[in-house]
């Protein structure tokens, strides 16, 4: 039976993936006590790297919101694996950092993170609201426009 999280993101449309496998010499994430740290998630669906391009030159932040979003959504399913399958055993989504693909004059980091702060307080209610940081990056992984990390805190 579904827990009330799945239910929600069923409501939602949303199928999360299996957690994906990291791509060098470090795990998904790591749990110490009831806090998970979950490694930087890009926009990959399918085994494909999506929207890849930099603020302030070839991406426009409507896509960049929706790369968010999508890192979220692999944050999600990182933070479903820490948790056996049950994501109703999340009791707080922490903290997320979003490093956002832009250039030196961008300054529109926090409007493209929303995309997966929205998220996370739509999926999870106030359980998703959490501390945050949004941070330019030079470049990121296969060019890509967002990379999302977080900590949840699980029962």
């Amino acid at each position: 039976m579904a827990g009330e999280v799945d239910a929600r993101l069923a409501e939602l449309g949303i199928d999360v993936p299996e957690a994906a496998a990291p791509v060098a010499n470090y795990v998904g994430y790591v749990q110490t006590g009831n806090l998970v740290f979950i490694s930087g998630q890009v926009p990959i669906k399918d085994g494909k790297f999506q929207y890849q391009g930099k603020l302030g030159e070839s991406m426009s932040v409507e896509d960049a919101q929706a790369a968010a979003r999508l890192c979220a959504i692999n944050v999600i399913a990182q933070a479903k694996a820490a948790c056996g399958g049950d994501l109703d055993r999340v009791a707080r989504v922490v903290k997320l950092t979003g490093f956002v693909n832009s250039t030196g004059d961008f300054n529109d980091q926090p409007k493209v993170v929303n995309g997966a702060s929205d998220f996370m307080v739509e999926v999870f209610g106030d359980k998703g609201r959490h501390s945050r940081a949004a941070v330019s990056a030079a470049s990121l992984p296969a060019g890509v426009a967002v990379e999302v990390e977080a900590v949840v805190e699980i029962n």
